[in-house]
């Protein structure tokens, strides 16, 4: 029988505040990862005195007064807000789309006329009934303008589809702001922790009930541990676990170019989105703007993001949530439920495009539930 009453597959964050939460009230948890180091998407890196986002861009926000409670235990927050730029094929603008965006573009300068101008657009497009997909919602939502140059590039890359053939509920909550306001997110609370966020993790996991062991695959030896562990909590693939028996899920995969640049300042903001269908890239994200320009004096590190179709072997970031995957999932969730010593967690094993709050009170949640459903028996 093994020592631990759990075992964690997975060090990222899901996993890591489930392990947490079970080894204050007493657990021991055993925590495997397959990558070489702890803290999943959200590692980062200290290069040149900056803390480098190795998986893309991470920005924390909620408007849960609790969950920011939790996470302000383990990191001092800075006051970064999320103000991305767009490029179009050289030109500027603002996002979200507010009043900045609509001067830039129109050279309006009230709401009013802003209002008018997308109106105008929409007529034109003589769309009826519900939207059947992305580029008509896009177009109701905001215009033809907007999403000719700020939207439809930027999308096909994000996803490897045309905007006519993804769903409309992607961007049903797209910000669209009558303000000059260019914070991207609405949440009362927002930043970046001062240090990066590897160390919320190793604090979350620093606990004498918990052992960490990186450069494992659980694949290598599912039966073992299936066998050795009372109880499982995977966080990896939901479709990898059973076999892809029912067929695969989709993902979408990232590939990151990064490089070091002997200037201070390389594009004056942290994100600048591409959003012409002509550069390969999405993004590139300039780290040390995430902490106001600290880091090195005359370095920079900056790095370009690649969406990728995803297949066996790459590494996947986020899942296809059209009604084709959302039905085979539920699938997939039905034989989760038979597996009586396994709890799935994280957006791979509940496969939703989580962000960070969202996981952290997925992961409380669950480990709430999963230890008083212990303490019943």
């Amino acid at each position: 029988m093994s020592k631990y009453d759990y075992l964690v597959v997975g060090a990222g964050l899901f996993g890591a505040v489930f392990a947490h939460e079970a080894a204050l009230r007493g657990k021991h948890v055993k925590v495997i990862e397959k990558r070489d180091h702890i803290a999943g998407n959200i590692y980062t890196e200290e290069v040149d005195g900056i803390q480098v986002h190795q998986y893309g861009a991470h920005i924390f926000h909620t408007s849960d007064k609790q969950i920011w409670e939790y996470v302000n235990q383990f990191a001092k927050f800075n006051r970064y807000t999320n103000s991305p730029v767009a490029n179009y094929k050289g030109h500027m603008y603002n996002l979200p789309f507010n009043m900045n965006t609509f001067s830039e573009l129109w050279g309006v300068r009230t709401p009013a006329e802003a209002q008018a101008k997308i109106q105008e657009q929409k007529d034109a497009a003589k769309l009826g009934g519900e939207p059947r997909n992305l580029e008509e919602q896009a177009i109701s939502l905001i215009g033809t303008d907007i999403y000719e140059k700020l939207i439809k590039g930027y999308t096909e890359k994000q996803w490897g589809q045309k905007a006519t053939d993804l769903p409309a509920f992607i961007i049903r909550r797209l910000p669209v702001r009558y303000t000059y306001d260019n914070n991207y997110f609405n949440d009362t609370y927002q930043g970046i922790p001062i240090g990066g966020y590897t160390q919320i993790v190793e604090k979350m996991l620093d606990h004498p009930e918990i052992d960490v062991e990186t450069g494992v695959d659980f694949f290598a030896d599912k039966d073992r541990y299936l066998a050795d562990y009372p109880k499982i909590v995977f966080t990896g693939m939901i479709d990898q676990y059973f076999d892809y028996q029912l067929g695969e899920l989709e993902y979408r995969s990232l590939r990151f170019e990064t490089e070091e640049r002997d200037v201070d300042n390389y594009q004056g903001n942290a994100v600048i989105n591409y959003t012409d269908a002509e550069t390969p890239y999405t993004r590139i994200i300039e780290h040390k703007h995430f902490e106001f320009g600290k880091g090195d004096k005359g370095k920079t590190i900056i790095t370009r993001e690649y969406p990728a179709n995803w297949k066996r072997g790459d590494e996947p970031y986020y899942p296809v949530n059209n009604t084709r995957n959302n039905t085979l999932y539920k699938q997939y969730a039905e034989l989760a439920k038979q597996e009586g010593n396994v709890i799935f967690g994280g957006r791979l094993g509940q496969y939703r495009y989580y962000d960070m709050h969202q996981v952290i009170h997925a992961a409380l949640v669950t480990v709430k539930q999963e230890l008083s459903n212990v303490e019943d028996k």
